[in-house]
């Protein structure tokens, strides 16, 4: 029977407890909407006892299905304020479904200096001293926890900005080959995490599972379908598989939507040299690989293992948005460079968007050249060594571009834009605008959508609302965002119906399960409402609106009148 555990760091005790029914169809983002909209003040201080950290696996993280092992870490945000969840993949979900854990809430604070793991087994739930863990970032420190607790373990874990409470800190999660290389990124919860003196999650579970199904036969079926479609699917069962997400580098840049230069412009004279293809060149030459799962069940596989000059390991995951904000938006083309500082964030603990444009705004300021790739590093070594100037960076782009007075800082909420110019692709400048978390691609990106001219404001808001919806309820399913480009065929939306119902019983249909995703973003909503947000903070950054793109000669146009109607409900 699925449960909730609940951690008291202020007593340091841990205890189960029944998931109630308001939960039960809710998972992953969805869950943790519910709770903190329950549990906490909307307004208390993101680093406070009042706020609290969630984790948790999504509804068909304990099930065949493909794609479905991503985790969600939420909480108030010390970055922007809001609502925050963010996902990863990793082992960690399907381990603690595994468990029969629905969701981990971590509330209070320690009275005292000491660091704690929380440690979750089959024997149940216990935290232990991590006090000789404390210092050490993710890459030593899942090293030293897989030798201590064995090597088949799932870690979340912070890195040292989050044990300084950095608002740019992510929460790590060790993947299929035991690397801290999954970020759930966005945010700062790593500072939250941090803030309740926890250093990791430890979860020992390698059992087979007798998972429940309402009509298992029928999950199957469906299930075998849905993966089927979903390599059918040209995207995702071709492109991504042969270069991952860096497929995108040249096709952002051929659309005049690649950030280059902390903005200034859509395209990089110097793409192929940070091109997925080039990736792919390199790593056959140094043994690297371009397939690889980011978590157990991912069929795509759009993962890689990115090896360095000598054949050795560097790092996993290199992503588009890694590769274009820490690249191309700092005018930096050395793809071996680029892997570097994705190395260093994802150990330090680090988002790398958000890094990528703190360092493009540092270079505005004149701090550094653009294209100094040295310079680069070396910002990020004074984040991690944690100088006057790092601490500053490690607050996150807007803070950093404030004191530096430069003008063109890409957040909204508080937050920097991801990969994608929204001037070029506007129904992604939408959910920039109004998404509760800030401005996140994952809540609904519209690149490569057919239904609208991406540079033109016409059917945009329609779009991203549409978007938002169904990235919601991927986020709730615990399934990789990708997994979902193949309903765009009729077909294999009814199989992911199907799936569902065989899961948990009961006659869905499309509308009934959007439904559960339009409850998560009202509730997302009515968090940030109470924390004081209002529809003026639902804004792209000055710039946008009055700096044309040049690749494709326009502003972004969208009134704040007009973003009224997005998600409308």
């Amino acid at each position: 029977m699925k449960k909730i555990l609940r951690v008291d760091m202020t007593r340091q005790a841990t205890a189960y407890e029944a998931v109630p029914k308001s939960l039960q169809l809710f998972g992953g983002r969805g869950t943790v909407a519910k709770i903190l909209t329950d549990e906490i003040d909307p307004a208390c201080d993101p680093l406070s006892p009042g706020n609290k950290l969630i984790v948790c696996p999504g509804l068909f993280a304990d099930t065949s299905a493909p794609c479905s092992g991503r985790i969600s870490i939420g909480g108030k945000s010390p970055l922007t304020g809001t609502i925050k969840e963010a996902n990863a993949g990793g082992i960690a979900a399907k381990k603690l479904a595994g468990l029969d854990i629905y969701a981990v809430i971590v509330e209070g604070k320690p009275d005292n200096n000491s660091w704690w793991i929380l440690s979750i087994s089959e024997k149940g739930a216990e935290l232990l001293s991590a006090n000789a863990y404390a210092g050490l970032n993710n890459y030593a420190l899942s090293e030293k926890l897989m030798k201590d607790f064995g090597s088949d373990i799932g870690i979340v874990s912070i890195g040292t900005a989050g044990e300084r409470g950095y608002p740019n800190s992510t929460v790590q999660i060790t993947d299929p080959d035991g690397r801290p290389s999954r970020a759930a990124a966005r945010g700062g919860l790593g500072a939250v995490m941090g803030s309740k003196k926890l250093k990791a999650i430890v979860i020992d579970y390698s059992g087979k599972p007798a998972w429940d199904y309402d009509d298992k036969a029928q999950f199957v079926k469906s299930s075998k379908a849905y993966s089927k479609g979903i390599m059918a699917n040209p995207i995702s069962g071709q492109a991504m598989p042969a270069l991952g997400t860096a497929v995108l580098v040249n096709a952002t840049n051929a659309g005049g939507i690649l950030p280059t230069r902390n903005f200034k412009t859509g395209k990089f004279d110097q793409v192929e040299a940070i091109s997925g293809e080039h990736i792919a060149e390199l790593q056959a030459e140094r043994g690297g690989k371009m397939r690889h799962a980011c978590h157990p069940g991912c069929v795509i596989q759009c993962s890689n293992i990115y090896n360095d000059k000598s054949g050795n390991y560097l790092t996993s995951g290199f992503e588009y948005e890694t590769i274009a904000l820490l690249g191309a938006n700092c005018g930096i083309s050395d793809i071996d460079t680029i892997a570097r500082m994705d190395r260093m964030c994802d150990d330090f603990g680090l988002d790398t968007m958000e890094t990528g444009c703190t360092i493009g705004v540092c270079m505005e300021a004149g701090k550094i050249e653009f294209g100094d790739s040295v310079g680069a590093i070396a910002l990020v070594q004074e984040i991690i060594d944690g100088t006057e100037f790092g601490k500053l960076m490690g607050q996150g782009t807007e803070k950093t571009g404030k004191h530096l007075g430069v003008t063109r800082i890409p957040t909204v909420k508080g937050q920097s834009l991801a990969g994608y110019d929204p001037r070029g692709l506007k129904g992604t400048g939408v959910t920039y605008a109004v998404c509760p978390m800030g401005a996140d691609h994952t809540a609904g990106n519209a690149l490569g959508n057919p239904t609208v001219d991406p540079t033109k404001k016409e059917g945009q808001v329609a779009l991203s609302t549409q978007l938002q919806v169904g990235m919601a309820l991927f986020d709730n399913l615990g399934m990789c965002i990708f997994s979902g480009f193949c309903t765009a065929d009729p077909e294999n939306l009814q199989h992911l119906v199907d799936m569902f119902a065989a899961k948990f019983g009961g006659d869905w249909n499309v509308d009934k399960l959007m439904g559960i995703a339009v409850q998560t973003l009202i509730m997302e909503k009515q968090f940030n409402t109470a924390a004081g947000f209002t529809e003026k903070d639902n804004r792209l950054p000055e710039f946008m609106y009055t700096e044309k793109l040049d690749t494709v000669d326009t502003v972004f146009d969208i009134t704040d009148e007009e973003l009224k109607a997005a998600i409308p409900f």
